[in-house]
């Protein structure tokens, strides 16, 4: 085995779906990509990490509200290039040519070009580590994008793209919830 030095330890972990998170202040929207999230359990339960260095942070934090959207592997330029420009100055939407949808709960857009939506709602903002608990209040899934591929990134610049995918659930049946 090679040593990792610990400072990189966080790249065998982080590799979530790559997040575009969306947000309504009342006046404009904003996109920001996010990498650091969670799912807390079976039910819709979500936890990223953000804070007020991010322009996005103060919409989420006053409104309590968004949108979390999964890009496609397709949308990777897309999605690093949300990620390197801030909203306090750029209407990323028109940057990236991407098509808002309204959403049903929230003010916070949908995008049209993602693969799944989910809209939410603040629960609870932790200052020490920065993290926001989200809950679900509506999904929103595939449409016609015929890549349904989504990206993870691992933290230093690079990213996977989903592969190949194993169905166990028949074996699992016992530890998944009723209807999965």
């Amino acid at each position: 085995m090679e040593e990792l030095p610990l400072s990189r330890a966080f790249t065998l972990i982080e590799p979530g779906p790559v997040i575009l998170l969306t947000t309504h202040d009342g006046q404009a929207d904003n996109i920001m990509t996010l990498t650091w999230s969670m799912v807390l359990d079976f039910s819709p339960t979500f936890a990223i990490a953000t804070g007020p260095w991010n322009h996005s942070y103060a919409a989420l934090r006053d409104t309590g509200e968004c949108v979390l959207s999964i890009p496609s592997a397709s949308m990777i330029d897309t999605a690093v290039g949300i990620g390197t420009c801030s909203g306090e100055n750029t209407d990323k939407f028109e940057k990236f040519a991407l098509t808002r949808a309204k959403a049903r709960h929230v003010q916070a857009p949908l995008i049209r070009e993602c693969i799944g939506q989910v809209e939410c709602r603040v629960a609870d903002i932790t200052g020490r580590h920065n993290i926001i608990v989200l809950e679900g209040l509506a999904a929103w899934t595939g449409g016609t994008h015929a890549d349904q591929r989504m990206i993870h990134a691992v933290g230093d610049g690079t990213f996977i793209a989903d592969g190949e995918r194993f169905d166990r659930k028949d074996m699992m049946r016992s530890k998944l919830p009723g209807g999965l």
